[in-house]
């Protein structure tokens, strides 16, 4: 395993425009930095608000060593909360998801209300102090119908991000819609490779026949290329933000998010089959069907398409150095009715197929990596450039840990 001194030498010695050294994408002690360091210090996506509806709602959300709760309380706000009683420590909710009046403790029963204070715990004596001993909060922000959390004790600022995702969401009411439809996969490949695969369509053509049916493989319409934004990608911008919804290109100074909608291919509606629509009752405002998609991202967790008519909204979660989870939920409005406005199946078939493709293709990209004879290899400035900003947004956010800070001083 590596020192953390070894770390930043891979960090600070990597070739620009090149895959990564084999041991940041293999090496224990470099999970464990980037599960400290990214993961339990960055605003990760969880869960779509609309996930949990009414007071007692919630939602079990694991990351690494971290199970956390993500309730809605009576007053209608969602709260997180760390998964362990303040007694001895035990699980409190034990399924991933589920619907209580109150929080309870199966081992003592002591027992919590849903904004987290204990409310009772039987036989403790006259000088125990509820008051002191309430569920452990974990940042909790909801954004356009879409909640956030973050397990740092003090949280990194968010407000640029909120105030970004508020306003590009807007037309997208996803208050007002419901999940049709989830899929989880684990996939045995390294956090990072799931993100460099999403990041770029150089492997499009050659792995995903039904996605390529409506998305177009120009990285320019989304910022990927190195020769700039595509030019068809104006008209587009101008004939969205003509009817309120905000579609140039935007980015994070520190690449930590992006916002960009592009068209999709031809006159295609949706990512479906036949590129129409998949969804008869839209939860958007747009008054035309081709809208194309807004593609969010937000690193380390998640990358979102929003359509004219559903959304996709999916979460990256690491579970091992060569082994990530993917979950991926399909919003449609509230009150779409499933047979009739639409399909279950055809709403999700591109998706499901491009999800299991890439699975493989990172799958084959970890084993040929864990090979001894794997050296880091160039990049395409045309198609992979979306990379190479990841690369050196994760370069700058490890490279901000206290530990290879202090490295790096007394070089």
């Amino acid at each position: 395993m590596l020192h953390d001194a070894d770390i930043l030498a891979l960090l600070t010695d990597r070739r620009p425009g090149y895959s990564l050294p084999r041991d940041l994408y293999t090496d224990p002690a470099v999970f464990r930095m980037d599960v400290d360091r990214i993961w339990y210090r960055r605003w990760l996506f969880a869960i779509p608000a609309c996930e949990i509806p009414k007071a007692g709602n919630h939602v079990v959300h694991t990351v690494v060593d971290h199970t956390v709760i993500i309730v809605r309380g009576d007053d209608g706000t969602i709260r997180a909360f760390h998964n362990s009683c303040r007694h001895r420590g035990s699980v409190l909710c034990k399924g991933e998801k589920g619907s209580r009046p109150k929080i309870v403790c199966p081992y003592h029963q002591w027992t919590y209300g849903l904004d987290g204070s204990l409310l009772w715990a039987r036989d403790m004596g006259p000088e125990f102090d509820r008051r002191q001993h309430g569920l452990k909060p974990v940042h909790c922000r909801e954004v356009a119908g879409l909640v956030y959390i973050c397990l740092a004790e003090t949280a990194p600022p968010f407000e640029e991000f909120a105030v970004e995702a508020a306003r590009y969401l807007a037309p997208h009411d996803l208050v007002n819609s419901k999940v049709a439809h989830q899929s989880t996969i684990v996939e045995k490949g390294n956090w990072k490779l799931v993100w460099e695969n999403n990041r770029e369509c150089y492997h499009c053509a050659g792995n995903h026949p039904a996605l390529c049916r409506t998305f177009p493989e120009d990285a320019r319409l989304i910022g990927n290329g190195g020769n700039g934004l595509a030019g068809e990608l104006d008209a587009h911008r101008e004939r969205c933000e003509a009817v309120g919804a905000p579609s140039e290109f935007r980015m994070a100074a520190d690449g930590f998010w992006r916002f960009v909608r592009m068209p999709l291919l031809g006159s295609a509606e949706s990512y479906t089959m036949d590129g129409k629509a998949a969804v008869a009752r839209p939860n958007s405002s747009f008054p035309f069907r081709n809208a194309g998609a807004l593609l969010k991202f937000l690193y380390p967790s998640s990358w979102n398409h929003f359509l004219g008519d559903h959304a996709i909204v999916f979460r990256v979660t690491p579970l091992g150095p060569t082994e990530t989870e993917v979950t991926t939920k399909w919003l449609v409005h509230k009150d779409a009715v499933e047979g009739r406005d639409y399909d279950v199946s055809r709403l999700t078939e591109v998706w499901i197929a491009t999800n299991a493709e890439d699975r493989t293709v990172v799958e084959d990209n970890q084993r040929g990596i864990l090979s001894p004879s794997y050296e880091p290899g160039p990049l395409s400035n045309d198609h992979e450039a979306g990379i190479v900003q990841f690369q050196d947004w994760y370069a700058a956010a490890l490279a901000d840990a206290p530990a290879l800070r202090t490295a790096m001083a007394a070089e």
